[in-house]
């Protein structure tokens, strides 16, 4: 394993006090490799933001390298020496002026995470994640994954020098199966859904022999993804958009993002109403929205999970509660659309935009259009979609009949 763990630490580097759980209120300290809560819910990062409000002024951005590390002292990497970064963060913020017109919406934009490291923003969570488990002196690592995060946590891994165990379903993309391997992974395939794979590592790391790094098991995936909250105010400018627009599986986006938008009222970074959070699923696995419309407070089991976006099946999240809470305090939907409605939207995105959107990130796109519909937004909003990684990575969802001619022959005149 690279370096070991150094003596003192620069405590203004990170204000970490230590774990919440926002179940229970119990407190835990992050000095350890944690999991769960004893009551079963997952643990959240905290900090002295009192203290960072003082020590750390926005302001100190400017003279920061553009990297998610530029927010360190609300991250929970104590020593920058266990940062293990492969230049990750601060993806482009860009303005969508023909897909927004033909829905009707005037100010429409899109976080475009497919220019991460590993082609998704996964690459956040992995690099948190993977620093504060090399931090706290984790051997070895396991996971379940859909797809993208077993890729980019093997990337981080092999960053880091830690051995990884991934499972995936049988079905995941393939180039996903390949990524993960070709850093490094142990790569098994189960076949089933990722809550099969989830059981699977927690027989495995129920041993001993590796440290459960599943979706919301640990506290720092979260952190990670959380930066892409501080990234779209401090890219606007700290003017909030109206409304963020997240493609859930999992949810831990989403739950960083509402985690975010609160440190920044703290830390006096945002003032005013926060963005509405809204989450859309797949019309083949929406256990959020679901619960989202039947009013209660944690999601069920969605039986017989199945859509072309692989990283919203997920039948039961972890983080629904904290999903729905996220939802509720921020005046936010949640909603699912059809495979034909987001494999139309991805397309779409390409050809009036130029952006080659991952399946999960193009639900964003067909969200917006269905909520300008219903009056949801107005014209003027201005709407964040946050597209969760690269469509150059889900090749076979796109269809396209091409020409062949011959050396002599000429180009057909367009009409």
């Amino acid at each position: 394993m690279r370096g070991a763990r150094k003596g003192p630490v620069d405590r203004m580097y990170s204000f970490l006090t230590g774990l919440s759980c926002p179940r229970c209120g119990q407190w835990v300290p992050a000095d350890h490799l944690t999991n769960l809560c004893g009551c079963g819910s997952p643990l959240l990062a905290a900090y002295d933001l009192e203290a960072a409000a003082r020590e750390f002024p926005r302001a100190a951005l400017a003279r920061r390298a553009p990297t998610l590390w530029r927010y360190h002292e609300v991250l929970p990497v104590r020593d920058p020496a266990h940062v293990v970064t492969l230049g990750e963060g601060m993806t482009p913020l860009l303005p969508l002026p023909r897909a927004g017109a033909a829905i009707g919406l005037q100010d429409l934009w899109l976080k475009d995470e497919g220019l991460n490291p590993t082609g998704t923003f996964k690459a956040r969570g992995a690099a948190v994640g993977v620093s504060r488990a090399w931090e706290l002196g984790a051997r070895a690592l396991a996971m379940p994954t859909a797809g993208n995060a077993g890729g980019a946590w093997a990337a981080y891994a092999a960053r880091a020098g830690l051995p990884l165990d991934v499972v995936m379903p049988a079905d995941a993309p393939a180039v996903n199966m390949r990524e993960a391997a070709v850093c490094g992974a142990r790569t098994h395939l189960v076949r089933g859904l990722i809550s099969d794979a989830g059981a699977m590592v927690g027989r495995f790391v129920a041993g001993g022999v590796a440290f459960d790094c599943s979706t919301l098991k640990e506290p720092y995936r979260v952190e990670g993804k959380k930066t892409m909250g501080y990234e779209i105010l401090e890219q606007f400018g700290w003017e909030p958009p109206s409304a963020i627009i997240y493609p859930a599986g999992g949810g831990v986006g989403v739950i960083g993002v509402w985690k975010a938008l609160g440190e920044m009222r703290s830390l006096g970074w945002l003032r005013g109403p926060a963005p509405r959070l809204v989450v859309v699923q797949a019309e083949g696995c929406r256990p959020i929205v679901e619960a989202w419309r039947a009013g209660v407070d944690d999601v069920d089991f969605w039986q017989g999970a199945a859509t072309a976006a692989a990283g919203l099946r997920v039948p039961r999240p972890l983080g629904g509660a904290l999903t729905l809470r996220a939802l509720r305090e921020t005046g936010g939907t949640a909603l699912a659309v059809s495979d034909a409605e987001l494999l139309a939207a991805m397309r779409h995105l390409a050809e009036a935009e130029g952006i080659w959107a991952c399946p999960e990130g193009a639900a964003g796109l067909a969200a917006a259009e269905r909520l300008r519909a219903e009056g949801f937004f107005t014209a003027a909003d201005r709407v964040v979609v946050l597209n969760t990684g690269c469509g150059l990575k889900y090749p076979d969802l796109v269809a396209a009949e091409l020409p062949l001619l011959g050396p002599t022959d000429d180009l057909p005149v367009r009409r």
